[in-house]
């Protein structure tokens, strides 16, 4: 037969059970709400980021048979006139030289090593990398210094941008294989990529003469 201070006590515990019921109810709830939306959503999915640095300009870096240094951008707008409709284009100013120390030859810069790195977008490769105002073809030869460059981009007329980022890819020097009949010598081939360069973008106006 049960004491009186053992009914007393199962009382107790009961009321503290029925008093934290809800409570408990209300919890489990949350949980299994909680985990229908992470179901319904995919379940935790993991955020992959860039797998080369960023870092801000001006920044200089060995990119295959070259050195690259970016060093700031310009978004350059042209208003409407009567004869011509409003444009824009952004620059980027680059310090190109040449490091091939495999073949020491001397070639163009090639536009498929640069990507203007658009939020939600599609890398964008420059129209046009010019030096010296020669837009196609110009010669950076092996041990010379730095040659001062532009990397041109259309954009709308009515782009704007605080900042923006550029990646720079870089060839590398291996052979390709010779089971596909191809020669088995080194050379130039392949892009990929080393790093992305932060800069802050000056907004200017240019009209036309």
């Amino acid at each position: 037969m049960e004491s009186l201070d053992d009914v007393i006590d199962a009382m107790i515990a009961d009321r503290v059970i029925h008093r934290h019921r809800r409570k408990w109810l209300i919890a489990v709830g949350v949980v299994l709400v909680l985990a229908l939306v992470i179901l319904l959503t995919g379940g935790w999915k993991e955020r992959k980021g860039r797998t080369v640095d960023t870092m801000d300009a001006p920044a200089t870096l060995k990119a295959g048979r070259f050195e690259v240094g970016v060093s700031g951008a310009k978004l350059i707008q042209t208003p409407k006139t009567d004869y011509s409709p409003a444009k824009a284009r952004l620059e980027v100013a680059l310090q190109l030289k040449n490091i091939d120390e495999e073949e020491h030859k001397s070639v163009s810069f090639d536009t498929d090593l640069l990507r203007w790195v658009v939020p939600g977008k599609d890398p964008v490769k420059p129209e046009n990398v010019s030096c010296k105002d020669r837009v196609v073809g110009y010669v950076l030869v092996y041990g010379l210094p730095a040659e001062n460059c532009v990397a041109k981009f259309d954009v709308s007329p009515n782009y704007k941008a605080d900042s923006i980022e550029v990646g720079v890819l870089a060839e590398s020097y291996t052979s390709a294989n010779g089971l596909l009949g191809a020669t088995e010598d080194p050379y130039w081939q392949g892009e990929n990529a080393v790093a992305v360069v932060r800069m802050k973008t000056e907004t200017t106006t240019e009209t036309e003469g």
